[in-house]
């Protein structure tokens, strides 16, 4: 999914409107990738529409943060430990 793409569904997801917050938003969005690729989602999967649900949760995640604190909800992280589990995708036999 083309970064532009996940960018407008992560403000669709969040009610926002405008390009005032694109930067954060960018910042957030690749936060929450790297969270995922260290816990063993695969690339393939991170940059596929399957994780983009999970991506704009944990967005808004660190959207809603109050000073001090940092915590993904406990849905990102069950998520994202599914996405870490799916199998390999096996090409279709002819």
């Amino acid at each position: 999914m083309a970064e532009v793409e996940l960018l407008t569904k992560v403000k669709n997801g969040l009610g926002i409107t405008g390009s005032n917050q694109d930067g954060t938003l960018n910042v957030y969005i690749d936060e929450v990738k790297a969270f995922m690729k260290s816990a063993g989602v695969r690339d393939s999967i991170i940059a596929s529409a399957t994780s983009a649900g999970a991506i704009i949760r944990g967005v808004a995640d660190l959207w809603n943060l109050e000073s001090g604190t940092a915590d993904f909800s406990n849905y990102f992280k069950m998520r994202v430990i599914q996405l870490a589990a799916m199998p390999e995708p096996t090409p279709p036999t002819v």
